[in-house]
């Protein structure tokens, strides 16, 4: 598959509402019609030889997950939405490469933890951006507030101390490398196996499982000093 063949743009999904299809002119076929969900082997065979509407549909099987990892793990929204492009385009240009050696699911979670591993050590996770994200009307809030609890509007005591909990959190993970935060977060936040966490950062499972308790144990130094 030509590296050059795709110029199309994907679009950028909202975490919060639904999810809006691929709008593109030039591809049109049934896959891309199809509303009930394909195996993604079959997906990635007919990509492989050439079909676009069926990496489209693999993209709107991922859209929203690759859009909220990158989002979680860069804490801004014009990150994540420039890593969600370069994750896509890349896995498109690479696509003829893939192996069925993992799932497409940990393959594409590879691509945007390598991409954001590489933004973060770039940006030297800067205590001021890691954890606030900027909305489209550019006002500024704590992504780790957004994290849900249904009982915390019936408890305002609660919401507040939820959220200065998270606040304490997201200073703690500052002291983090940026591997041993995006080891972390894919476990405890998005609720990844360790194993998985291992591939996807091209490491062993041990290696993981050394890297989060060596995160813990820092994050617990870390919220003790804040009491």
């Amino acid at each position: 598959m030509p590296a050059d063949s795709y110029a199309a743009t994907f679009p950028v999904g909202d975490t919060s509402g639904p999810r809006r299809a691929v709008e593109n002119p030039t591809v049109r076929g049934s896959l891309a019609a199809q509303g009930n969900r394909i195996d993604d082997t079959t997906l990635i065979r007919e990509a492989q030889q050439g079909n676009r509407a069926a990496f489209e549909v693999l993209v709107r099987h991922y859209d929203q997950s690759v859009l909220r990892l990158a989002l979680h793990l860069t804490g801004s929204e014009t990150d994540a939405q420039d890593i969600y492009q370069e994750a896509f385009l890349k896995a498109y240009k690479n696509l003829g490469s893939f192996r069925f050696e993992c799932s497409f699911y940990t393959w594409i979670y590879r691509i945007v933890t390598n991409l954001c591993l590489d933004h973060l050590r770039k940006r030297n996770v800067r205590k001021e951006d890691a954890p606030v994200a900027v909305d489209h009307s550019g006002e500024e809030y704590s992504v780790l507030d957004q994290v849900a609890d249904a009982r915390a509007g019936a408890n305002p005591e609660r919401d507040l101390m939820r959220r200065e909990l998270g606040k304490k959190i997201g200073a703690a993970l500052e002291r983090l490398t940026p591997r041993e935060r995006m080891v972390f977060e894919l476990k405890h936040y998005h609720g990844l196996k360790l194993r998985t966490v291992g591939e996807m950062l091209h490491t062993t499972e041990e290696t993981a499982k050394n890297t989060l308790f060596r995160a813990t144990q820092k994050l617990r130094s870390a919220l003790a000093e804040m009491r």
